[in-house]
């Protein structure tokens, strides 16, 4: 009877020993759900663990609390999933956190380095948030984060992007730090990213190059960086991939500035002398029209076309001017832009022509010369002569056709005179 007694205590003293842990007995601080497995202490000004948790936890929120300090502490929860640390005062991510973990928020701590053994062989975890801390370096390890697929560091205050990152990963927030470079081949791997989040940091370009790869990319934010518009070595870069990618871009660089480098160099305006019937003999012959198609109002040149058989003063003369051998000036160009072709030829006499009669005739004296001068057709063209082109040609002179100059009617006088005078002495 005795020996019956004694086994029944026995087996009440084990029960009430292994019961409450069998059962969950969930601590007086938290709330528990699912069998005691889902414990939230959150807000509770804890400073240390409390007491009664179950090894077995699947989800532990310690967010909102005064822990300064969890290292291997948790170690022994090895079916725990989810663990928010969030809004404490932890200098680090707590070391020795269990393998079984799928996602970890540790944001708005005092965390200054994400050193690689702080995630080092964490094979299940999903999720990390290390935003709103003080990082300046995280160093991971990507073959020993291969199921990570956000990753959200925003709000810290780091320089460059992080190197070595997953690459399964498909979301990175980078946002809200005081990144202004991505070292090469930092984001060469990233195939599965489609999300990437850039904006509020200091970038004043983007490398060439760093983009290419990120074939699966669906979205990017890169408003508030200080972009270098007038760069135009290092920003053009960005500037052709944001027009070429088939991602949602929010915050293009430079979007409200023109490209300086892509501006063409407008047209040269026809000057007035261009525009002038009587062009110089130095320009160029043959110019061609400009391939644009000119408004009404401005000058259109199809042909310049300048020959001369013989030199004369002509090339250089400018209007209106007086030729040897003319009385009349030359007709100005009329006045009004020119829209059409057309072709003047104008009779001109030779130097010498004027300053015949001081010297005996030898021949003829006049020489066959052609002048063409093909410009514009002015705009009063209606109220012209039909016909644009005349030609005029020095024929050969003739005794009956010439008329005598002042010259030599002066000429003739004083042999006149030198006549009688002999006369007049051999008389006396």
């Amino acid at each position: 009877m005795e020996y019956q007694i004694l086994n029944t205590s026995t087996c009440l003293l084990v029960l009430l020993v292994f019961i409450p842990t069998g059962l969950g007995i969930c601590p007086s601080s938290c709330k528990c759900s699912g069998n005691d497995r889902n414990v939230d202490c959150s807000g509770r000004n804890l400073t240390i663990l409390p007491q009664g948790l179950q090894d077995n936890l699947t989800y532990l929120n310690l967010s909102f609390n005064q822990f300064v300090d969890l290292d291997h502490q948790l170690t022994r929860f090895t079916n725990l999933r989810t663990l928010d640390i969030s809004h404490n005062w932890l200098k680090n991510v707590p070391a020795h956190l269990p393998k079984s973990l799928w996602e970890l928020y540790a944001t708005n701590n005092n965390i200054k380095v994400l050193q690689k053994l702080d995630t080092a062989y964490q094979w299940n975890l999903r999720v990390l948030d290390v935003s709103r801390n003080m990082v300046e370096r995280a160093v991971l390890i990507n073959n020993t984060l291969s199921s990570l697929k956000f990753l959200n560091l925003s709000s810290n205050k780091l320089w460059t992007v992080p190197t070595n990152m997953p690459y399964n990963i498909e979301t990175v927030d980078l946002s809200n730090n005081f990144l202004s470079q991505i070292l090469p081949g930092t984001l060469v791997r990233l195939q599965h990213l489609t999300s990437l989040y850039l904006h509020n940091n200091k970038f004043s370009y983007i490398p060439d190059k760093a983009f290419d790869q990120l074939s699966q990319l669906q979205e990017i934010t890169l408003y508030n960086n200080p972009w270098s518009c007038s760069d135009n070595q290092n920003i053009p870069y960005v500037l052709q991939w944001v027009q070429g990618t088939a991602a949602r871009v929010v915050g293009a660089p430079c979007a409200d500035l023109p490209w300086p480098w892509a501006s063409a160099a407008p047209p040269a305006q026809p000057t007035a002398l261009d525009s002038s019937p009587i062009i110089k003999g130095t320009k160029a012959a043959g110019r061609e029209a400009s391939a644009a198609a000119p408004e009404p109002t401005k000058v259109t040149k199809t042909h310049k076309q300048f020959k001369a058989k013989e030199a004369s003063p002509l090339a250089t003369q400018s209007p209106p001017a007086l030729f040897p051998g003319t009385d009349r000036p030359l007709p100005r160009a009329p006045d009004g832009p020119q829209e059409a072709a057309a072709t003047r030829t104008i009779l001109v006499q030779d130097s010498t022509a004027g300053n015949a009669s001081l010297a005996p005739a030898t021949g003829p004296s006049t020489t066959p010369m052609t002048l063409s001068i093909t410009s514009g057709m002015p705009t009063n063209y209606s109220k012209m002569p039909q016909s644009t082109t005349t030609t005029f040609r020095k024929e050969e002179a003739t005794p009956s056709a010439r008329v005598p100059s002042r010259a030599s009617r002066w000429q003739t006088g004083l042999l006149c005179l030198a006549l009688l005078h002999a006369a007049a002495v051999a008389m006396d």
